[in-house]
């Protein structure tokens, strides 16, 4: 097995420190040798960095030259800490602390505060956005939900680069931020924010860090304390870091140079929230002799995957660019990344949920595959055009794994049976552990045919199936182990916040997917004025939407798919542009000053709504469709371009005439309908659907058939029902269960 492939599920911990550096490739062993500080590694995607990392504080631990305690280790997730503590269990180094830069300074925070300030730690602001509200609106300033959303996020920035409001305006134009409304207007919201935040008694996110700087300035003997405590520290995504958070660390460092950080400057991509990759970048200015390692064998993706990636950043510029890792593929060859043109984005999306399926019929498992995109608005037309197809799907940033209420349910089953032991009847003809644990959870939901297409009641069961699976995983690792030793293992996971894999298309922003990686990656809505954001304005703003774009690639181990769609709508003008950043690397394009086609093989498919489609690998184009007329509002006459305003056939602001009383018979027969087929209700029809029936009251197939949403396929299915109700009269059944699934 190479350094950074798939390790098992429940490794044997390691029975020596030797053992813990085995497997480790040439530059990852040094990292793990260099437990002196100053420490720098510079690690390119799927190099095996955090590998590196927890085997490097293992080995410390192990061969004694660390004290568990003394360690802390610091990420920027909750699911990165959770992860590391996960391994360093597997590696047997326990009592090593790894947590995020804010859970490690409200822990410090909460035991310093009644010695250094006296009393209670204020409680901490559960809704800083409704707070922000209040403060516009004391100021006198309307904002509606965007405007919102953008001014606390303009707040926080302003802490963690520890702007203070007066100085707000200021900084916005020394840094050219681009402030979503006038930086006087906001800084008036922000002093008042402040002011609301003292006179209730409260904090929010960004104080903890700001006050645990305050104490650990003001108080030497409390800063001693922490020093002695914490002697050793390695820094995790070193180029996410704020001023705030290097303020932080230095101060839990002092005069000491006891620290080993890893980033990679081609892969910063939160300067927006106050990140900047300088700290990493001129680590070697800081720590004249620190230890430098760099990481570039890529065990994750494929040649054809690295390459792509290894040509966006070819093309990058400024001073992230200067210090670029050329990565080298360590795996087979596979198949060249897809480009793929639509005519329209419902296009985009039904194109890309056909190529899923394709896949998943061809062995990739849906929980090794994701769907990528810029923003998060853009999830909805995949999320049906992938419960059209079928397919289960997961949105990224939902619940917690163990926070879920039906593995908390789960919990509570399994560890009533571990405690009745052969008393239970249940686990009569059980004879191993995943049968047991099958037959507990089979009366929590779970079966061995999982339900019909997706939403809630297919996550519930997808929750309960990766229960049965890593109970699977665990009796094949140690044979023999009883409930009560996965209701063990269950807890320490729980308490680190290490998951299993919920099988289930993963949708998610290109954001908030760094870190993680699948087998299949689908790089959706790769339009200029998308990919860059049309509001990327300046070159640094620029290069960082090519840095996003990467990390977005680097996500793939093996297939990858990249598309665009030409018009937002059905019958658009048709006058957009694939992203710059793939020019001279996708076929047919050329970029000045670069290499024409490096991007190699692949071909463009012409995707469209009709059709098959092609296969897994992308290979046979598709035809295109006649043009659609655009799609305007019935109200006003504008053009409709938001999927929401097109199902409705109106703008959201204009008035609705809906008739309430059939939405509501819509709505019950919606759900009688979901029941009798086992699919989600939204499978049947969405909610704007039935919004966009009960305002039009279709009394005809063809009045029906044009509202968005619904298409001959539903029509034939639903259609005689919802005409019935439409025209006040009890549904049929005929068409409830005839044809082919939704």
């Amino acid at each position: 097995m190479t350094a950074a492939t798939h390790s098992t599920l429940f490794p044997q911990v390691p029975d020596s420190a030797d053992a813990v550096l085995d497997g480790l490739d040439p530059e990852q062993r040094e990292v793990a040798l260099a437990l002196g500080g100053p420490v720098c590694v510079l690690a390119g995607a799927g190099t095996g960095k955090t590998r590196a990392i927890t085997h490097r504080i293992a080995y410390g631990v192990r061969a004694g030259i660390l004290q568990p305690t003394t360690v802390l280790a610091v990420t920027f997730t909750n699911r990165a800490a959770g992860e590391m503590r996960g391994r360093l269990r597997q590696l047997g180094a326990t009592g090593v602390q790894a947590r995020t830069f804010h859970s490690a300074a409200l822990r410090q925070l909460q035991y310093f505060w009644p010695k250094a300030v006296g009393g209670e730690l204020p409680r901490l602001v559960e809704r800083k956005v409704q707070l922000v509200a209040e403060a516009a609106a004391r100021c006198g300033i309307r904002l509606d939900r965007n405007e919102l959303r953008d001014a606390t996020s303009e707040i926080e920035w302003a802490k963690v680069t520890q702007t203070v409001p007066a100085d707000y305006p200021a900084a916005v134009a020394k840094t050219q931020r681009d402030a979503p409304r006038d930086p006087a207007e906001l800084s008036q919201i922000y002093a008042m924010y402040e002011q609301m935040k003292r006179d209730r008694g409260v904090i929010d996110f960004e104080d903890v860090l700001l006050l645990t700087v305050g104490i650990l300035q003001d108080r030497h003997d409390i800063a001693e304390h922490v020093r002695r405590q914490y002697q050793h520290f390695v820094v995790d995504e070193y180029q996410d870091v704020s001023p705030l958070q290097q303020r932080l660390l230095d101060l839990w460092l002092g005069d000491r140079d006891d620290l080993c950080v890893v980033g990679d400057a081609g892969q910063t991509i939160y300067s927006f929230t106050g990140a900047t990759p300088d700290h990493l970048l001129n680590f070697r200015t800081r720590h004249p002799n620190a230890t430098v390692v760099k990481l570039v064998r890529d065990y994750r993706s494929t040649p054809q995957v690295v390459h792509l990636a290894n040509g966006l950043l070819s093309q990058a510029r400024g001073k992230a660019a200067e210090h670029r890792l050329e990565l080298v593929s360590q795996r087979d060859k596979g198949p060249e990344p897809v480009y793929t043109e639509y005519p329209d984005e419902p296009a985009e999306a039904e194109g890309t949920a056909r190529r899923i399926r394709d896949l998943i019929a061809a062995g990739v498992p849906a929980g090794e595959i994701a769907v990528l995109y810029r923003v998060n608005s853009q999830s909805e037309v995949y999320e049906q055009a992938l419960a059209d197809a079928g397919v289960p799907y997961q949105l990224r940033g939902a619940e917690r794994f163990f926070d879920r209420p039906e593995v908390r349910e789960a919990g509570v089953a399994l560890r009533g049976a571990a405690r009745a032991g052969g008393n239970d009847s249940l686990l009569d003809g059980a004879d191993d552990l995943p049968s047991e644990v099958r037959a507990v959870l089979s009366t929590k939901g779970w079966s061995s045919k999982p339900p019909a297409g997706s939403g809630a009641v297919r996550d519930r069961w997808e929750s309960l199936a990766a229960l049965v699976r890593l109970a699977e995983d665990f009796e094949q690792a140690r044979p023999g182990a009883t409930l009560s030793d996965l209701v063990a293992e269950l807890d320490e996971r729980a308490a680190a916040q290490h998951a299993p894999t919920v099988q289930g298309v993963t949708l998610a922003s290109l954001h908030s997917a760094k870190g993680l990686e699948w087998d299949a990656t689908f790089l959706v809505g790769l339009t200029e004025g998308m990919m860059p954001i049309a509001y990327a304005k300046t070159d640094e703003q620029v290069e960082e939407e090519r840095r996003l774009l990467y990390v977005g690639v680097t996500r793939a181990r093996f297939h990858l798919s990249l598309s665009w769609a030409v018009s937002r709508s059905p019958g658009g003008r048709g006058g957009r542009r694939p992203t710059r950043f793939l020019n001279g690397l996708r076929p047919g394009s050329a970029a000045p000053g670069a290499r024409a086609g490096a991007g190699g093989g692949g071909g463009i498919d012409r995707g469209s709504r009709t059709g098959t489609g092609p296969g897994p690998t992308g290979a046979e184009p598709l035809a295109r469709p006649g043009r659609r007329g655009p799609v305007r509002c019935r109200v006003c006459g504008r053009t409709l371009t938001d999927a929401g305003e097109m199902k409705l056939m109106r703008c959201e602001d204009c008035p609705s005439d809906m008739d309430e009383a059939l939405y509501e018979r819509l709505r019950e027969w919606r759900a009688d309908t979901a029941k009798r087929i086992s699919q989600p209700a939204y499978c049947v029809f969405t909610d704007k659907t039935l919004m966009a029936i009960a305002e039009a009251a279709p009394d005809s197939e063809g009045e029906l058939v044009v509202i968005a949403g619904v298409g001959n396929r539903k029509l034939t299915r639903f259609g005689t029902d919802v005409l019935a109700i439409c025209a006040g009269r009890a549904p049929g059944t005929e068409s409830w269960e005839d044809g082919d699934g939704v």
